[in-house]
């Protein structure tokens, strides 16, 4: 599974690093989230899963 955030849809609400901080941090410039690496290990993907559904601008994007 393959993860990564809209950067021109986030608004920054953090929801997705506070549910799969070891997936996502947030930008020190705006606060928006940006995704750590590409691959999601197997380990955390329904952690991804659940950043996705958790993002209200849907911005994490899964694939």
């Amino acid at each position: 599974m393959k993860v990564r955030v809209d950067g021109a849809v986030c608004q920054g609400h953090t929801l997705c690093a506070m549910t799969a901080p070891k997936l996502f941090s947030l930008r020190d410039e705006d606060g928006h989230a940006e995704a750590i690496a590409e691959e999601v290990p197997a380990n955390e993907e329904e952690l991804a899963r659940e950043a996705a559904r958790s993002c209200p601008e849907q911005a994490v994007v899964l694939s």
